[in-house]
């Protein structure tokens, strides 16, 4: 009789790369200027793009504002903007594969910190609901602030019915997700597909790294192998 095995994935540069709906939002935030203030999109795209690209991460809109002179008092609508439109994104063929695979013989959980209603457009739009078992959304438990907080760890495994001895967590944010699950006993893949930024983990726990999404299968199979349990008559 064998017993459960989980595997539990993050989210953003995880499945997917995060600039993927940083750039959705872009798009998003370069029509309303368009259609409300009469900027060109493709010169207000130009300037969101580049200032992502210089690792401007998270003060694009002000770089946009204070390239066209737009009052700091439309920063805030813009980034509600960002935070609320519908997302355009589509999920990496290797992650669909890697999770496709791993349901034949694993439950599959996506455990991911962020706003919930930002995190569902994104589930939705990538259509992970029906690629995966369950889906926490780490938030919504204990305190609130998630992960690396132990507790949203075992609400994922708990909806999985499994335990941390049983289960793999794979993630890119060292602190957050490597961390935090080895904390309670899972074991862990770090993956640097879509972020380098952490190619050099040093957290606890940060044994493996993968660049390579499709080697995910294999590599928890040999952390976690089937288990096993007897019943003598």
């Amino acid at each position: 009789m064998r017993e459960s095995r989980a595997i539990v994935f993050d989210l953003d540069d995880t499945l997917y790369p995060y600039r993927a709906f940083v750039l959705s939002g872009f798009r998003a935030v370069a029509a309303r200027l368009a259609a409300e203030r009469g900027l060109p999109a493709r010169n207000v795209l130009r300037v969101l793009r580049r200032a992502f690209a210089e690792g401007k991460r998270g003060q694009e809109i002000q770089a946009l504002s204070a390239r066209f002179g737009l009052p700091s008092s439309v920063v805030p609508w813009l980034v509600a903007i960002m935070r609320d439109h519908p997302p355009t994104l589509r999920l990496p063929r290797e992650s669909a594969n890697v999770l496709s695979a791993l349901r034949t013989s694993w439950k599959v959980g996506i455990l991911t910190n962020g706003p919930p209603e930002i995190q569902r457009r994104k589930v939705a739009a990538l259509g992970l609901g029906a690629l995966v078992d369950e889906i926490v959304f780490a938030e919504e438990y204990g305190d609130g602030t998630g992960k690396p907080g132990p507790m949203v760890f075992h609400a994922i495994l708990d909806r999985l019915k499994t335990t941390p001895d049983g289960a793999v967590f794979v993630g890119d944010d060292p602190e957050v997700d490597i961390a935090g699950a080895s904390a309670i006993g899972m074991k862990t893949i770090h993956v640097i597909t879509h972020w380098p930024m952490y190619r050099d983990c040093g957290a606890a726990g940060c044994g493996i790294h993968v660049e390579q999404f499709e080697l995910v299968p294999a590599i928890a199979n040999q952390l976690v192998p089937i288990r096993t349990r007897y019943h003598v008559a």
